[in-house]
């Protein structure tokens, strides 16, 4: 019995010291993830939204958008950002639009933890390309094994169907969300 004792208060030991460890350095850490995910939400903004050199955030019941402005002060787009659950976790994305919102100038996938190899290939750049000037009216559709046929259409990515569908599903419903606010 005592060597079972001795045995659980080591251990619990350890977890403790781990904990705490772990947990300083969680305290040390976060501030810094948070200021490299503002700085790569600051940079995709002007990633989706080609020609803007100023953006200003802005709030319609409850949605967050970026009024984007180009050299002269005109509007040079919307810079939506937007997240949504996919094969294995959540998806963020930054969707660039138009000043009117029929078509999209670009996307960029800030995070995700798909199957890498497959799903995770919705973060490369020849998924991502594909959006580019894409209508999306009617809603965006993705086409499996063949070259899309109409403006609204992309190709999904072989294998990874899910992850195409919701990198859609994602981005329709943030059209479609602050289309009806705005």
């Amino acid at each position: 019995m005592n060597r079972q004792l001795k045995m659980v208060l080591i251990l619990t030991l350890f977890a403790c010291v781990s904990g705490g460890v772990l947990s300083l350095i969680y305290r040390f850490a976060s501030p810094l993830i948070e200021a490299n995910m503002l700085e790569e939400q600051r940079s995709s903004i002007f990633i989706v939204v080609p020609g803007a050199e100023s953006y200003e955030e802005k709030s319609v019941d409850g949605i967050t958008y970026f009024e984007c402005k180009n050299s002269s002060g005109g509007v040079a787009g919307i810079a939506l950002p937007e997240q949504g659950n996919g094969y294995q976790g959540v998806i963020k994305l930054m969707v660039g639009l138009t000043p009117d919102l029929e078509k999209i100038t670009g996307i960029e996938v800030l995070e995700q933890v798909e199957t890498p190899g497959l799903g995770g290939r919705i973060g490369e750049e020849s998924f991502q390309s594909q959006f580019k000037n894409v209508s999306v009216e009617p809603e965006v559709e993705y086409v499996k094994n063949q070259e899309p046929e109409k403006e609204n259409q992309i190709r999904a990515v072989t294998g990874a169907t899910i992850s195409s569908r919701s990198v859609v599903a994602i981005i329709n419903g943030a059209i479609d969300d602050l289309s009806k606010k705005m």
